[in-house]
């Protein structure tokens, strides 16, 4: 794991999938990945074959966090535009903003341990502070279901304090 993360501002992104309510407690990744994942194909305009899992918590989520405060989680693909979406889909906007962008590389399992470290070391340490922007890992090629070895991208939305 690298600790230092890049410091990235992104430009608007155009989001398609699908979203679902739950929390730590009642975890529905796993059935929220199998309903997307068959259709994903069905997405036009698709920018890249990248997966954007974004988390939408509600302003307070992490400042009085509870394992089952709920949240949304999204399943999507970037696209060029939304002339198209399927109609089992929803659009989601990113908007422009900073980022502190983490390398993982584990079982999704231990990805707690990336979390605790961001959230309790590395963000109050630091010069920037929490946004109330969307928080969204990137899963490409190196990210493999249960493999050591599976890589992916944390953002996390940040601002100067």
């Amino acid at each position: 794991m690298n600790k230092e993360p890049k410091i990235i501002t992104i430009d608007k992104k155009k989001l398609v999938g699908n979203a679902i309510e739950m929390s730590l407690v009642d975890n529905k990744t796993f059935e929220l990945f199998s309903a997307f994942m068959p259709k994903k194909k069905h997405i036009q305009n698709a920018l890249s074959t990248d997966v954007f899992e974004v988390l939408v918590y509600d302003v307070n989520y992490l400042k009085n966090f509870n394992p089952t405060n709920t949240f949304t989680k999204w399943v999507t693909v970037e696209v060029d535009n939304y002339d198209a979406i399927p109609e089992t889909m929803e659009s989601l906007d990113l908007n422009k903003g900073l980022y502190a962008v983490f390398n993982y590389k584990g079982l999704a399992k231990d990805f707690g341990t990336l979390m605790q470290y961001i959230y309790t070391e590395y963000i109050p340490k630091s010069k920037y502070q929490l946004d109330s922007r969307p928080h969204f890992n990137v899963l490409g090629e190196k990210t493999k279901r249960n493999s050591p070895d599976s890589e992916e991208t944390v953002w996390i939305p940040i601002k100067l304090k």
